[in-house]
């Protein structure tokens, strides 16, 4: 774990392991930095001929495609500041989020391994603690920096110890209610700490709300237009030095904000610095070589541009924000297939039936582009609602909205529905509100590793009364949920995976009756048990495993069980009288998931017979292709047949 040792060497967590290097270009002064003490070495002046260098190699490492690109390229320079002032691992340095981060890796002794960046054994694509002791924290969510930083801070002073706290946030993350609380509470306590806004006015879309708008005007205020004169006597009492840089910085970097102002940050007690120029470098260090000295907790406000550099990016980056693959000096993508997903599956659905059906109205926390939701938000503008970063809030807003007669469609990944389970649970469920969850990215996610994995939602939505959960196996299965989920009212969760899936026709409404699952294949009685052979029930992505082992396997049964709750009991115990085992399957982990409500029911029946459960293990699965996790979690084509084979079905070597 980090501590305040003065090692500036990486600590490679347990998975990490050396993947082949490609050729790195000759980069002069990057060449000679492995640690942020190497980087102090540099003088003030070479530090805008590092920026050039460091842009290139973070270009050059996020052309492979996947990657975080147009919000590393923007909080490059405040992190070169960061290091080249404080004095990491003993100051604490904290990052929202962690995907803007890939200079600090660079710049940390992890250049040689950015080549595995999010790859199986390679580095995270976030921060993360087992992986260096320059990783503050491990995160991946959004909103999480402030308390973090507020805890470190505490701890220090409870230590007797005097290091350095910063926290890097960015101005989406602000509309956090964590963020909020998080300042509120450090405004009345008042810790030494630094706090820097990276306000770049983009989420992975564009940001929204009162406080955007508030951080808009702050950059267009008329006392920053007409005058210094206020923001001199706010800097006066702290440092005339200072007040007389902040008097002449101009554009590039703002005075501190007029106190006789509203600004909410000083009204809960922050002293306030801002808006900066965040991309002239020369003067973060300057400022911040000040800031650092000041007592109490101090707001510097930076305005970035995301993409900063590559002139593609900064014009859009949210197709750059984590581009496919493409050349590092042209930027041109490699041709590519355009193919289906998930999202757009349910982005063209949700389309379509808000034509039909005038009572559905789509809330989103900041996904509009992940979530397949862009048409939808031009067609029906005044159906829309994006609340940000702030998944609790768009739960709860669609509650407001189910009580007083509309549909609601909450949009949202499976891995952050987790930090909305209470109002899920509270403002929903108790009252059975009509609120439709459409739960994108279920299952394992890949690349984005165990922060974003969405592998606990059955678990957790199975416990919650009212609630209903659907597995669509296909685009139609899908379309037919989202029509009967309007139908049947009360909360009902619909989970798809991260993925490709076939295309549907437009019009196309296939009918489905909540609660029904599907034989695929029947299974064959056996004249010499008496019974019916194996049979496989599986719904989602696993269902696809489960499709691909039973193929010429006609004697084993396979049940399309696309509703986890509630179960389908009839056929569940027409099967469970019949079959000589049952084989469960599942994209989410083994504990209280599909395949525990199996067993669950079967108590409740008294009905005893062998069930094996697959899913995933209970523990975090690290960064890995989709297939590779599955397959080292033992759910996929090849664990199947192998818990077949034990359970005594013939099935042939090679398979």
């Amino acid at each position: 774990m980090p501590n305040d040792s003065s090692s500036d060497q990486p600590i490679s967590a347990p998975s990490l392991r050396a993947l082949p290097s490609p050729l790195v270009p000759l980069t002069p002064l990057l060449d000679g930095i492995n640690s942020p003490a190497h980087l102090k070495l540099l003088a003030p002046e070479q530090l805008p001929e590092l920026m050039e260098e460091l842009r290139g190699e973070i270009v050059r490492v996020a052309s492979v495609g996947g990657l975080h690109l147009a919000s590393s390229l923007g909080a490059a320079e405040l992190i070169v500041a960061l290091h080249y002032v404080l004095s990491s691992p003993q100051d604490k340095i904290l990052f929202d989020v962690g995907h803007q981060a890939y200079a600090h890796k660079i710049l940390t002794g992890r250049r040689h391994l950015m080549h595995t960046l999010k790859k199986e054994g390679g580095l995270s694509g976030f921060t993360r603690v087992s992986e260096s002791p320059h990783d503050a924290i491990t995160v991946g969510h959004a909103s999480t920096s402030l308390a973090n930083a507020l805890g470190m801070a505490l701890a220090r002073d409870a230590l007797g110890k005097n290091h350095q706290v910063a926290a890097v946030i960015g101005d989406g993350a602000l509309t956090g209610g964590m963020a909020l609380a998080a300042l509120n509470t450090i405004g009345d306590i008042q810790p030494k700490m630094l706090i820097i806004i990276n306000d770049n006015e983009m989420s992975i879309s564009e940001n929204v709300g009162g406080l955007n708008r508030f951080m808009r005007g702050l950059q267009v205020q008329k006392w920053y237009q007409d005058g210094e004169d206020a923001g001199k006597k706010a800097v006066s009492a702290l440092s005339k030095q200072l007040a007389n840089f902040m008097s002449r910085a101009k554009h590039s970097t703002r005075h501190f904000f007029d106190p006789a102002s509203i600004n909410p940050f000083s009204s809960m007690g922050l002293r306030y610095v801002g808006p900066v120029d965040g991309h002239n470098i020369t003067e973060l260090v300057w400022l911040l070589q000040r800031l650092k000295e000041l007592d109490g907790p101090t707001v510097l406000h930076v305005v970035t541009k995301k993409g900063k550099g590559v002139e593609l990016a900064e014009a859009d980056p949210i197709k750059w924000h984590g581009p496919a693959k493409f050349d590092p000096d042209t930027y041109q993508f490699a041709a590519a297939q355009k193919m289906y997903s998930w999202s757009n599956a349910f982005g063209d659905a949700v389309s379509e039936l808000a034509e039909l059906d005038p009572r559905l109205y789509v809330i989103t926390p900041a996904m509009r582009e992940g979530s397949g939701l862009v048409e939808y938000s031009q067609a029906h503008p005044h159906r829309y609602l994006d609340v940000g970063i702030a998944e609790e809030v768009a739960v709860t807003v669609a509650a407001g909205m189910g009580l007083q007669g509309l549909r609601p469609v909450v949009a949202i990944y499976s891995s952050f529905l987790q930090r909305a389970y209470d109002q899920v649970l509270h403002d929903v469920a108790i009252e059975n509100i009509p609120v439709i969850f459409a739960i994108d990215r279920a299952g394992i996610v890949g690349a984005d590793g165990a922060t974003h994995n969405g592998v606990f939602d059955l678990s957790f939505l199975r416990s919650i009364p009212n609630m209903r959960i659907g597995l669509p196996k296909d685009a139609y299965e899908l379309r037919a949920m989202f029509k009967e989920a309007l139908r049947i009212g009360g909360p009902v969760a619909i989970r798809y995976p991260r993925g490709n899936t076939p295309a549907v026709d437009r019009g196309t409404w296939p009918e489905v009756r909540w609660g029904q699952w599907e034989w695929l294949q029947r299974p064959v009685h056996s004249a010499k048990t008496g019974t019916d052979e194996v049979v496989i029930l599986a719904g989602g992505k696993a269902l696809e495993y489960a499709q691909e082992a039973v193929r010429d396997l006609g004697n084993v049964g396979l049940v399309n069980a696309r509703f986890v709750k509630p179960l389908d009991v009839a056929m569940l115990g027409d099967i469970a009288a019949t079959a000589r085992a049952i084989v469960t399957v599942e994209d989410n982990t083994v504990v209280g998931g599909f395949g525990s409500a199996v067993l669950e029911e079967l108590s409740r029946l008294n009905i005893s017979l062998p069930v094996r459960v697959l899913g995933i293990p209970d523990e975090f699965q690290e960064h890995a292709t989709v297939e590779r996790v599955h397959a080292l979690s033992g759910m996929d084509v090849s664990a199947i047949r192998t818990v077949l084979a034990e359970l005594g079905v013939d099935v042939p070597i090679g398979m």
